[in-house]
């Protein structure tokens, strides 16, 4: 890298005497000046020579090392360069609306008109934001993974040369993972029982298959196969914009779920009495190309069901009339959870668990419901006696054995 310190107090004069320039006593002294890898000429002065010369080495290291940022390139804006990154990603519209509505609602208004150098050099402006939110700390940690997502790009760009979402200092809000409580058997009948007779069989597959509800919702006739006792999840109905459309399920995973002798009959009861329809949406987001399934629940106008309607006009009364709590954890979602406590009080195997609910990892089933495995410090104890007494160990085959560990 060519480049050199300017002395900006004394220039040369003649017979190579120095004399002060207009400067003299006054800002900083030195200045480094060197061309970058555009060939533009870049600058910065500095207090002490030593400081100067530091810079241009470290500068030059940077160049040849690939690593150097354009001191400029950090100038742009958090709101500009966000507004540029959401451009460039190829979300799913239900994707792409919750990423938005984050970043407009909770990361723009407070950090938006913050250059991208100011961040990346002040992790506290994360953190005081962070502080702030006024929502709850699993929400405010999935915010501030959009931002890291946003920043994290920076980086990639060369912009910045550290992301300040990943220090050490800045954390999301400590989350109180409470142990999740299964609804009871007769919890699940009265609610049932309080549901419309269209929408009863909803019930069954939550809670005798483990389907989520826009997976009930989006249940198509052929998926259920009677004769093989199976279940096949292929396609939810969502909601972009308010709008429904159908879209593989979460996270494109498709599965089989056995289908047990109960909840089989209750389909067959439902389908007797309130036959499949078929329903067309637009497929993934509302523009998107018509897709047509023959749906085994309908609304009364042979439309496919509407989430917020559901909620607001069939799943709360009900919850109300069984006497259960107007809380979150009491949405339909709760069935799945009496759904996984079931299966893993018969023995099933969390990695079986984890591949009927359509989970992406058996880790991430074992962490929301390990405490209900049943038994698990009796097992243990009975693993390490039988194993200690098939050893069958005598007392004169311990002589001089150390037993410290």
């Amino acid at each position: 890298m060519s480049g050199h310190v300017q002395d900006l107090w004394y220039s040369p004069g003649p017979g190579g005497k120095d004399r002060p320039t207009s400067r003299n006593g006054h800002g900083r002294r030195w200045k480094a000046r060197y061309l970058d890898p555009d060939g533009r000429e870049r600058s910065k002065t500095f207090t002490r020579k030593l400081d100067a010369e530091n810079f241009l080495v470290q500068n030059g290291a940077d160049m040849l090392r690939g690593t150097y940022l354009d001191p400029d390139a950090g100038k742009l804006t958090l709101r500009r360069y966000a507004d540029q990154w959401r451009t460039t990603r190829s979300w799913d519209a239900g994707t792409r609306q919750t990423i938005e509505h984050r970043l407009d609602k909770h990361v723009l208004p407070k950090l938006g008109d913050k250059r991208l150098d100011q961040l990346a050099r002040s992790p506290s402006i994360i953190s005081g934001w962070l502080a702030g939110l006024p929502v709850a700390p699993v929400y405010a940690g999935q915010i501030l993974t959009v931002l890291s997502s946003v920043l994290a790009a920076a980086v990639d760009d060369g912009l910045i040369s550290r992301n300040p979402c990943r220090v050490a200092s800045v954390k999301a809000p400590r989350v109180d993972r409470r142990k999740l409580v299964p609804w009871t058997g007769g919890q699940v009948a009265a609610v049932r029982a309080a549901v419309p007779a269209r929408y009863q069989a909803t019930v069954d597959c939550g809670s005798g298959l483990g389907l989520r509800q826009g997976e009930i919702f989006g249940l198509p006739l052929g998926a259920v196969s009677f004769l093989r006792r199976s279940v096949h999840v292929r396609v939810q109905v969502r909601l972009v914009g308010n709008r429904p459309v159908f879209a593989p399920p979460k996270g494109g995973k498709e599965r089989d779920v056995p289908l047990p002798g109960p909840v089989s009959l209750a389909l067959a009861a439902h389908l007797e009495k309130f036959p499949a329809r078929k329903v067309t949406l637009p497929w993934r987001e509302p523009g998107g190309k018509p897709h047509t399934e023959t749906l085994v629940f309908a609304s009364v106008r042979g439309l496919a069901v509407h989430r917020t309607t559901f909620n607001t006009e069939v799943w709360r009364p009900a919850r109300k009339t069984a006497g259960l709590p107007n809380l979150r954890e009491n949405g339909m979602h709760a069935l799945r959870h009496y759904y996984a406590s079931v299966l893993l009080a018969g023995g099933v195997d969390i990695r079986a668990l984890s591949d009927y609910l359509g989970h992406h990892d058996p880790a991430f089933t074992l962490r929301i419901y390990a405490h209900l495995m049943p038994g698990a410090d009796d097992r243990a104890r009975q693993a390490i006696e039988a194993a200690l007494n098939a050893q069958d160990v005598a007392p004169s085959d311990t002589a001089g054995v150390s037993w410290e560990t």
